[in-house]
């Protein structure tokens, strides 16, 4: 997907590297407010795969859940 109306705001991570780097930001698509992302993205962030977009209180939740797991 070719990224048109899309600002990452904040780069949190990467959580994998290859040919599309799996990152979590801070986005806000379409000058909506800004939301955590956690997608596929070219190194020149001009085009994304398909991710998640979660609110900053459904981000908490997911962090919870992942520190409450034994990994």
């Amino acid at each position: 997907m070719v990224v048109k109306n899309g600002e990452i705001t904040k780069t949190f991570g990467v959580i994998s590297e290859g040919k599309w780097n799996k990152e979590v930001n801070l986005i806000s698509w379409n000058g909506r407010k800004e939301q955590i992302d956690i997608r596929g993205w070219n190194d020149t962030h001009t085009e994304c795969a398909k991710g998640v977009v979660l609110s900053l209180e459904e981000a908490k939740a997911l962090r919870d859940i992942l520190n409450g797991m034994e990994l």
